[in-house]
């Protein structure tokens, strides 16, 4: 299977990496500085699968038009990894810049990525795309408020992959938005309660489980549907 990973130069996205090709996947993993990704291109050895590493800056379109035109076809799965979190993300500390930096890493990206791989995709025939959302883009599970930029361009992501849904299907190409948990890794924070490749490897389990009649849904990494 041939899998396209952003964002995959360290925590969740090395990490879908790893566990990729263990399987014997073929992955392309797209890194803003490949020349400094050497643990991930460590994981090239005895891998079962091949790793490409290919140069991307999701917010750059030009970037990732040359990312795109690098990976053949087909495509079975995308995996729209890359993210961040301005701190502080409460409301005494909000930046227009961030928070506009926030929405083009975490949900336009994903929109960029998948709309330049369509062609690699639909040639796949049953492609999925899965774009790594958090619970705390969910409207419904707010329950505490603050978080402002990550919230609201995990919940414009949600949004985006609902629509994808529906317009990905005439090409035979799922979407779904995925909470991998809050996970131990430079984002999360050593106090997380989830090991990142028990996320991970629960992630890859959810994506082979999901089919055409779960398209557009929000789910986390252990198959459970996620409210709004």
């Amino acid at each position: 299977m041939n899998v396209v990973i952003s964002g995959a130069n360290r925590g969740i996205g090395l990490e879908l990496v790893r566990q990729c090709l263990q399987r014997g996947d073929e992955v392309h993993a797209g890194v803003r500085a490949p020349e400094r990704a050497s643990e991930l291109a460590a994981l090239a050895q005895g891998a079962h699968g091949p790793l490409h590493l290919h140069a991307l800056d999701v917010t750059d379109e030009a970037s990732v038009r040359a990312f795109a035109a690098a990976i053949p076809g087909p495509v079975h799965l995308l995996i729209n990894n890359a993210g961040v979190r301005s701190r502080p993300d409460d409301l005494a500390g909000l930046d227009s810049d961030d928070l506009t930096r926030t929405f083009q890493v975490n949900a336009v990206a994903a929109l960029r990525m998948t709309l330049l791989l369509r062609p690699q995709l639909r040639a796949a025939g049953g492609a999925k795309v899965a774009n790594l959302s958090s619970n705390l883009g969910s409207i419904a599970d707010n329950s505490w408020g603050g978080a402002y930029g990550y919230r609201m361009s995990k919940a414009a992501l949600n949004m985006a992959t609902r629509s994808l849904g529906y317009d990905l299907k005439e090409d035979g190409i799922l979407a779904f938005a995925l909470s991998p948990g809050w996970v131990r890794t430079d984002m999360g924070g050593s106090e997380a309660p989830t090991a990142v490749d028990l996320s991970v490897s629960g992630l890859l389990s959810v994506l082979g489980r999901l089919g055409a009649e779960d398209t557009g849904g929000f789910f986390d990494f252990e198959g459970k549907r996620l409210p709004w």
